[in-house]
């Protein structure tokens, strides 16, 4: 396909000049594309009444809502910067990210279903003092302290569209549009920016070559707004014309029903723990699932099998992805082979290069042999916000961005996952850097080592895993460590089992952490025990 380049707001209004199907389903309301429009470009004048310039970075703690999406697309249509803030983030991650962010401004709104997201943000603002966001709206409820809704909307009376407009022709397809903060191998999660033609290219070249989407799809997500996989495709239903269906707050009786009735025919569960979910729920089998054609789901082979077991109708396929490749890096077709579905991440989106390489020497390695997964083009990120030193460690000199991942091709040039290299987890599909909790523990004063490990678990796939040594004199139970995390960190990255150690495996000055991780798995298998037990508080 052609080359076609644009800004996310003009990507928007382009079709909202020639189509008047709806362009966004959300169990509160459904909205058109011209509806879309309009209502954005009124987020984009309030904020522009508040002051918000070109490359203000202004943060979102929402719940999935079409006020999330209207703001964010608000946000770019400005030219200015849209920073989703981890709605499982609590003071600690939360605090970093907008400060870090260099957030001029906070858009809150409850969350009916989890976080108390007005009182969460009084404690970061708290922490923060004079270092926080000038301006912190309130678009739910009357907390003391925020721009209520009301002053919010009348900003925008006194801006008209046409300066809206004035502005959104100024952006350019190589401005940052995206701030998104991800977990990585240091201690606090990082900012990736990604630009408007990073994420408008990424997502119509796959809802173009390789969900094949065109108006008369419907097209389900049930990924969280402030993730890639929430915002990407979202945007690639905007290339194609196609309907965009959030789940909004996910729950499969919700999703099943929804599914049905808009008559969906590509989901994006995109994790096994999601789509395990849709599948147990006794409304599966009586729900009418036709219109099904395609379904992406991460997960091991044989899984995806049993996946596509259930549905025979319609095709699984896999992918590799990452917020710094602005999601999928590569994804089979629907027609390829079954095999090549089964047991691959297909090919690279075209456009993309990958090499594999050995990680120690940087030598180009061949077909069948595990090495580092690299890749550039257009939908890499362009670094981490205010940390050059990653990001030179992240992207070399002839710009491809090393994953600190393991995989490798086969003779077709079909990607073959190999794990990670990097010291990280991946629990429930939701990455969680082993030094981000480390380094969090290691602030108890009890706490004097500690090394975090992913241990198996059936439901998430692994789970943290702390082994300390305690400090001199001091005493600490399992239960204290958990106590001591819930609430500060999301709850995916506390710790499911503690083990307290006297002594180390060491080779040289380093840590054996392979041991570790072989030492809890052997201790679980010959328990018997598959799944975590579920996290509660002593206090």
């Amino acid at each position: 396909m052609w080359i076609q380049v644009t800004t996310i707001g003009d990507l928007l209004d382009a079709r909202a000049e020639t189509s008047t199907r709806d362009a966004l389903v959300m169990p509160e309301a459904r909205l058109t594309y011209p509806e879309l429009s309009s209502a954005s470009d009124r987020f984009a004048a309030a904020l522009v009444g508040l002051g918000v310039r070109a490359g203000d970075k202004v943060a979102i703690l929402m719940p999935n809502s079409v006020d999330y999406v209207c703001a964010l697309l608000g946000i770019v249509k400005l030219g200015a910067v849209a920073v989703p803030i981890n709605g499982r983030f609590k003071v600690h991650e939360c605090g970093h990210v907008v400060e870090h962010s260099d957030a001029t401004v906070l858009l809150v709104a409850a969350d009916p279903h989890g976080t108390d997201y007005a009182a969460l943000v009084g404690d970061v603002l708290a922490e923060l003092g004079d270092r926080g966001p000038r301006t912190v709206v309130g678009l739910t409820g009357d907390t003391p302290g925020f721009l209520s809704r009301a002053d919010f909307e009348a900003a925008a009376e006194s801006v008209d569209v046409a300066e809206v407009k004035r502005l959104q022709a100024r952006v350019r397809v190589r401005d940052t549009a995206l701030l998104m903060y991800t977990s990585g191998t240091t201690a606090r999660p990082k900012g990736c920016l990604l630009t408007h033609e990073a994420l408008v290219r990424q997502a119509t070249m796959v809802a173009h070559t390789r969900f094949e989407l065109t108006e008369t799809d419907a097209f389900w997500d049930p990924l969280p707004l402030f993730h890639c996989g929430g915002i990407v495709p979202m945007l690639g239903c905007f290339s194609a014309g196609a309907t965009y269906c959030h789940a909004g707050h996910f729950e499969p009786a919700g999703a099943l029903k929804m599914i049905a009735e808009e008559h969906c025919t590509v989901l994006y569960p995109a994790f096994e723990t999601i789509w395990l979910a849709v599948l147990d729920h006794p409304d599966f089998a009586s729900t009418d699932l036709s219109a099904v054609r395609l379904l992406q789901n991460i997960c091991t082979p044989e899984r995806l099998a049993q996946f596509e077991a259930r549905m025979p109708w319609a095709r699984q396929v896999s992918s590799y992805g990452s917020t710094e490749c602005a999601t999928n890096l590569t994804l089979p077709l629907a027609s390829d082979p079954y095999e090549v579905r089964m047991r691959t991440l297909g090919r690279p989106v075209e456009g993309m290069e990958i090499r594999i390489v050995d990680p120690e020497t940087g030598a180009d390695l061949g077909e069948g042999v595990m090495g580092e997964l690299c890749f550039r083009g257009y939908s890499a990120f362009d670094g981490y916000y205010k940390d050059p030193e990653q990001t030179a460690l992240t992207i070399d000199a002839q710009h491809w961005v090393h994953t600190g991942d393991r995989a490798m091709t086969d003779a077709q040039g079909n990607l073959v996952y190999g794990g990670r290299i990097k010291d990280m987890l991946k629990v429930g599909g939701e990455n969680v850097a082993a030094i981000e909790v480390e380094d969090y523990l290691a602030r108890h004063p009890g706490v004097g080592i500690v090394q975090v490990v992913p241990a198996p678990d059936e439901r998430y796939g692994e789970v943290p895993t702390a082994f300390i040594q305690l400090s001199p004199g001091a005493t600490l139970t399992e239960q204290d460590v958990v106590d001591y995390c819930l609430g500060s960190i999301a709850t995916y990255k506390v710790p499911r089992y503690v083990r307290f150690v006297t002594e180390w495996p060491m080779s040289g000055t380093k840590i054996q952490k392979f041991v570790l991780r072989d030492r809890i798995a052997a201790e679980l298998a010959a328990s018997g025990i598959t799944e975590a037990p579920r996290l509660t508080s002593a206090r």
